[in-house]
């Protein structure tokens, strides 16, 4: 097997950010935009660049990952020559020693890599949504006779200091590396994307392989900047979000349903993949009402939808209300209930005459950082009963019952996460 350039996708982030969505499963497993799972647009990205060899590196909570890929049909990536192969962390007999890090995972699968015999290897993470032709930067990277290139995006300089800044010089050449810096001196953040061409990448791993947490931002980069390898930086101008928080992540599933969308779901060209049941189509009932919302397969509308995202099979009962939410597969909502500004994730159930987001916002007590912004968020196959006020700032996850809330209610900035159940 001979391939010009292969990628390694990076999937095995848990994305403690996003609380009890990925109490379960890993953040690139997270369902989004009403039928997807965020890593489909890396492998949409994969297959519309030409590359057909991708091997996705798994860690944390692997299962739903590896089920939802599969052998790589939705995504052309079912081939006997490439293809998409699931790489999961291994000890090896000689050490012991699992990965620790991201370029460590990299380095762990250097037989998958050499039996490619590629000439440029493209280090992909699975946990950003984008839309971005690999190929052009393949091409910027041989007519700059580079060795590293980094993909790189203009950012407010306001915001420059939430990301690792590179800095290059008028030809495009790397000159400042800065992790997170308090006084940026550019506003180009690095997308976590790199190109390397294949030698340099296995002499700088096999190099540094022993430092622990190794990682391709934190130290190979540096090393290659320091052992002054051709480092350039390649401008990236399209959609990209890191959807690190839940309210990054509320925000882009928000921008598909925007009168023009920043990021078009409906473009023929570029279109994204992913593993589709077989559902009936969605089902709008003489009582329902849906305005500026995407509506997966197969969901019943009973109620009323504004500004939403509601996935696949979700029903949505008669008399309730939803505004400004995300609603994911499989989910049951009651009758005459109102949900504002919530994030429901998978086969959840929620009771009739149900109140999510409402009152004054106040700061959660137990996760700040996590739960803010005015969100709802209850985690995957969490029950809610019958009657329950809920404020903002709040986060459920788990089987609950009348006797878990204080005179049926959560008050904003409340947690009612069950044993077991995640933080």
């Amino acid at each position: 097997m001979k391939k010009e350039m292969i990628a390694m996708l990076l999937a095995g982030e848990q994305g403690s950010r996003l609380g009890v969505l990925t109490s379960r499963m890993a953040k690139s497993a997270v369902a989004f935009g009403g039928k997807y799972r965020i890593i489909d647009f890396a492998l949409s990205n994969c297959i519309h660049s030409g590359v057909d060899t991708v091997g996705v590196l798994t860690q944390y909570q692997p299962l739903r990952l590896n089920a939802h890929i599969g052998i790589g049909i939705p995504w052309d990536l079912d081939r006997n020559v490439g293809g998409v192969t699931v790489l999961p962390p291994y000890e090896k007999s000689a050490d012991g020693v699992r990965c620790t890090g991201t370029a460590h995972a990299v380095w762990q699968n250097l037989e998958y890599m050499e039996s490619c015999h590629p000439d440029y290897v493209l280090i992909l993470p699975g946990d950003h949504v984008c839309k971005m032709d690999y190929g052009a930067m393949l091409d910027f990277h041989k007519a700059n006779g580079a060795e590293v290139t980094i993909a790189a995006m203009p950012v407010p300089v306001e915001e420059a200091g939430r990301f690792d800044i590179v800095t290059a010089d008028e030809n495009r050449r790397v000159v400042d590396l800065a992790e997170k810096p308090v006084r940026p001196k550019s506003n180009l953040a690095s997308m976590g994307i790199y190109l390397f061409s294949w030698q340099v990448l296995r002499e700088t791993l096999a190099e540094l392989a022993d430092r622990p947490e190794l990682d391709f931002g934190r130290h190979v980069i540096p090393y290659c900047q320091e052992r002054g390898a051709p480092l350039y930086v390649y401008e990236f101008n399209g959609y990209w979000r890191d959807v690190e928080t839940l309210n990054a992540y509320w925000e882009a599933n928000r921008e598909l349903i925007s009168l023009v969308p920043e990021f078009n779901l409906y473009e023929e060209y570029w279109k994204v993949y992913t593993k589709s049941e077989f559902l009936p189509p969605q089902y709008l009932a003489d009582t329902g009402r849906a305005e500026r919302s995407i509506i997966g397969e197969g969901s019943e509308i009973y109620g009323e939808v504004y500004d939403s995202v509601i996935g696949c099979g979700v029903t949505i009962g008669e008399g309730t209300v939803v505004r400004d939410s995300i609603v994911m597969n499989r989910t049951g909502i009651g009758r005459d209930c109102e949900l504002n500004k919530a994030i429901v994730a998978e086969g959840v159930r929620i009771g009739d005459r149900v109140r999510l987001g409402v009152g004054e916002e106040a700061q959660n007590r137990t996760a700040p950082h996590i739960y803010d912004h005015g969100i709802v968020t209850v985690g995957e196959k969490s029950v809610i009963p019958d009657g329950v006020t809920v404020g903002k700032n709040t986060v459920i996850s788990g089987v609950t019952v009348p006797g878990d809330y204080d005179d049926s209610r959560l008050e904003s900035g409340g947690s009612l996460v069950k044993a077991g159940e995640g933080k």
